[in-house]
């Protein structure tokens, strides 16, 4: 995966198909900063759950429930 394949505004898929961020920026080499959520807030996402980032998504591996649960108010280094 690469990492500059991320852009800004593209639309973040969850396993089951439906959007649930969009990408704000990459935050060093392994996190996703997303845009701010409806309380103001923005969430991070690590690079190892993108799956794939095809015809303008970004794909990652786990249902949207899921991944909301799992997400970090600040930055993830490996």
């Amino acid at each position: 995966m690469q990492s500059n394949q991320i852009q800004p505004d593209m639309p973040v898929v969850c396993s089951l198909g439906g959007q649930f961020a969009e990408v704000d920026h990459m935050e060093g080499e392994d996190s996703i900063k997303l845009k701010r959520d409806s309380e103001g807030t923005h969430h991070y996402i690590p690079l190892s759950w993108v799956t794939s980032v095809e015809n303008g998504q970004v794909k990652i591996d786990r249902p949207g429930e899921q991944a909301m649960q799992k997400w970090s108010e600040s930055p993830m280094h490996s």
